[in-house]
């Protein structure tokens, strides 16, 4: 194959790490009945003029299964923080105890249970049209190079590694949707 005409799998296949890795980390901000850190990156708080993470403004700790408690630095922000956690839609009702904000995780309803889920299997779609795009992407390239003169010999192994980097990415994406379904589906 000509140097000048070769298609840089190595930038799509970074590019699709870059989509599972949002993916998993949509999937830890989902609540499944036990406490995470992950699950609280979403909440911003607004902290000395501007919007914050959590973790920036405190420690946050899992101490057992189903608490997560987060320590807060500075004791004006306390009220802030239970406000950000109240109004973020996690539906965790926070208790205070001085500059420590504990959050116990109630069990999930049947019906809460099959609303995440669904949740889920939309993250998963984003990510499996964002896999799709890329796909796109370097198909545009092997057209692109055929312009410039690729064979089609060449342009008929490309598109095929593409398509099964592409088939790779997707399975790992039900794959991951598979095992969050079922997290959450426990009881």
């Amino acid at each position: 194959m000509s140097d000048d005409l070769e298609i840089d799998t190595d930038d799509l296949k970074r590019r699709m790490d870059g989509a599972m890795a949002a993916l998993r980390t949509e999937f830890g901000s989902l609540r499944t009945g036990r406490g995470s850190a992950s699950m609280l990156e979403p909440v911003m708080v607004e902290a000395y003029g501007q919007m914050t993470p959590i973790n920036q403004v405190g420690t946050v700790n899992v101490p057992e299964p189903r608490m997560v408690t987060i320590n807060v630095w500075d004791k004006s922000m306390v009220g802030k923080v239970e406000k950000a956690i109240r109004e973020s839609g996690l539906g965790i009702n926070p208790q205070l105890n001085g500059t420590i904000i504990m959050l116990p995780i109630p069990e999930l309803n049947e019906e809460r249970r099959r609303e995440l889920s669904k949740v889920a299997a939309q993250y998963a779609e984003h990510a499996r049209v964002a896999v799709r795009n890329l796909r796109r992407d370097g198909m545009d390239q092997i057209k692109k190079a055929k312009a410039a003169g690729m064979s089609e010999d060449e342009q008929k192994l490309w598109s095929e590694e593409i398509q099964e980097l592409t088939d790779t990415y997707i399975g790992l994406i039900d794959k991951a949707l598979e095992s969050k379904q079922s997290e959450i589906m426990q009881v």
